[in-house]
C-alpha cells in the first residue's frame, strides 16, 4: 500500500436551480493558499499560552468536537490553514468522529478523454446538493475506470499494458491505494465488480467469477470458479456473503427474469445457484420491464424498472416503478414511483441507466442532460433533478453510491 500527500477538490457552486440543486463549474484546491478566517498562529512549546488566540488554548477533545460538527468540504479546508489544524484535523481520535458521507459517484466511459487527461472522480452530494470532484493523479497506470465503492473505498479498472488490467482499491481522501494482482483485459469488458469487506472482490461473468480476499485465503492471486449461471447476469449485487442477480429464463422472444442466488462459500463448492421465489409473489417479476437490481440499506435490495402498461409482448410503460424486497421475510413492497411529469422526459429513451444505493437511487437516459433523483433517506419518497452533471459522454451516466471516510484504507 503506498500513500501520498492528501489533496481534495469540490466545484464552487453558482445558482438554485428550479428543482433546487446547485450547478458548478470551478474548482477549488486546497493546496492553494487560503485566506484564514482567524489567526492562525502554531503554538509550540516555547511560545506563551497567553500570547496565543484563545481557541487555541482549549482542550483537544473539545477542538475535535467542534470541528466534526463541519462538512467534509470545510474540514479539508481547514487542514490547510495551520500545521496545528492539520495535525488536530489528521489525528486518529479526530478522523474517527466522521461518520461517513454518502455520495453518488459518476463511472468514467472507458472512452472518455478526460479518463486519460485528467483522471478525476466526480461525486454528488445529495445532502448539500454539489458535485464534488476528487483527484485521482496519485494512481499510477493510465486510463482509470472507477466502476465500484464498499466502506469508503473505491475500486477502478487501470491500463498495465496492452493485454492486461489491473484493479486498484483506493482512498481518494487519504490517497492511498494498492494495486491488485493483474487480470485479462476482457475481465473488465464483460464481468461485473462486486465488492464487500476490505480485501473481499468478485468479478463475475456468466460463465466464470473470479474471487479475491487478500491475505485472508493465505494468497496473493486470484481463484477462478464456474459460475453455472442460466443467462447473464444483470445487475448483480453482494449483501454479506450473499450474491444475489438477475437472469433471464425466458425465450428469444420474450423475456422472465428470476432472481438467482449463491453465497461465496457455496460459489467456491462449486453449487448450484437458488432460485429466489415465492408463490405469493405472483405476477412482480410480469409487471417490470428491463428490470435491475440495487443494494437496499441493511438486508434489503431494490428492483427498478418501467411499469408495464399490460402484459403484452411490446407494451408500453407508464412510469418507473422502485420495489423493495426484504431478504428476511421475502416480502416485496412499493418503495417508490416517477412522477408522471417525470417520466415524461425518459419516454423517449428505449434505455436507461440506474445506480445507488440505501435509500438514493439516479436515472439517467439519453438526450436528458440531467439525472432523476429518487430520494428516500427521510422516510418518505421525494423525487427532484440533478442539474450540472459534470460530463455525460454518450448521454448515461452510469455510477455507485461511495461513502466517503478518512479511516478506510485498502
Amino acid at each position: 500500500m503506498k500513500k501520498r500527500n492528501v489533496m481534495y477538490s469540490a466545484s464552487r457552486p453558482t445558482q438554485l436551480t428550479k428543482r433546487n440543486t446547485h450547478s458548478f463549474a470551478s474548482t477549488f484546491n486546497p493546496s492553494q493558499p487560503t485566506p484564514p478566517p482567524m489567526n492562525t498562529a502554531v503554538v509550540n512549546s516555547t511560545s506563551d499560552s497567553s500570547s496565543s488566540p484563545p481557541f487555541y488554548q482549549l482542550s483537544q477533545d473539545t477542538i475535535q468536537q467542534i470541528f466534526s460538527l463541519l462538512p467534509l468540504r470545510q474540514i479539508v479546508i481547514s487542514k490547510s490553514v495551520s500545521k496545528f489544524f492539520n495535525q488536530t484535523l489528521s489525528s486518529n481520535s479526530y478522523l474517527s468522529l466522521i461518520p461517513s458521507l454518502p455520495f453518488l459517484a459518476l463511472r468514467s466511459s472507458p472512452s472518455s478523454r478526460l479518463s486519460h487527461l485528467s483522471p478525476t472522480l466526480h461525486a454528488f452530494d445529495p445532502n448539500l446538493n454539489q458535485w464534488l470532484r476528487f483527484p485521482l493523479n496519485f494512481l499510477p497506470f493510465s486510463a482509470h475506470q472507477p466502476v465500484a465503492s464498499s466502506l469508503g473505498l473505491i475500486y477502478l479498472w487501470a491500463d498495465t499494458n496492452e493485454s492486461t488490467k489491473s484493479l486498484l482499491v483506493c482512498n481518494p481522501l487519504t490517497r492511498c491505494y494498492k494495486i491488485l494482482p493483474q487480470l485479462g483485459s476482457a475481465w473488465s469488458r464483460h464481468g461485473s465488480v462486486l465488492v464487500g469487506s476490505p480485501n473481499r472482490v468478485l468479478v463475475l461473468t456468466e460463465l466464470a467469477a473470479l474471487y479475491y480476499s487478500g491475505s485472508d485465503s493465505g494468497t496473493d492471486n486470484w481463484l477462478k470458479f464456474s459460475s453455472n449461471l442460466p443467462s447473464k447476469p444483470r445487475s448483480p449485487v453482494l449483501i454479506k456473503d450473499s450474491i444475489i442477480a438477475l437472469c433471464d429464463v425466458g425465450s428469444p422472444w420474450r423475456a422472465q427474469w428470476k432472481l438467482f442466488t449463491i453465497t461465496l462459500g457455496s460459489l467456491q463448492c462449486k453449487s448450484q445457484w437458488t432460485c429466489l421465489e415465492k408463490m405469493e409473489w405472483g405476477d412482480v417479476f410480469d409487471i417490470l420491464k428491463r428490470p435491475r437490481l440495487v443494494k437496499g440499506n441493511g438486508n434489503k435490495i431494490l428492483m427498478i424498472g418501467g411499469l408495464k402498461s399490460s402484459f403484452l409482448l411490446n407494451s408500453s410503460c407508464t412510469t418507473i416503478l422502485v420495489l423493495r424486497l426484504d431478504l428476511e421475510t421475502l416480502e416485496w413492497d412499493e418503495a417508490g414511483r416517477m412522477p408522471i411529469e417525470m417520466f415524461n422526459c425518459f419516454q423517449e429513451s428505449s434505455k436507461f441507466k440506474v445506480f445507488g444505493g440505501g435509500d438514493r437511487v439516479c436515472f439517467s437516459a439519453k438526450r436528458i442532460g440531467k439525472l432523476a433523483l429518487w430520494d428516500n433517506s427521510k422516510g418518505k419518497s421525494v423525487w427532484q433533478w440533478i442539474e450540472g452533471v459534470p460530463w455525460n459522454g454518450d448521454g448515461v451516466c452510469r455510477g455507485f453510491l461511495f461513502e466517503a471516510g478518512y479511516t478506510a484504507s485498502p
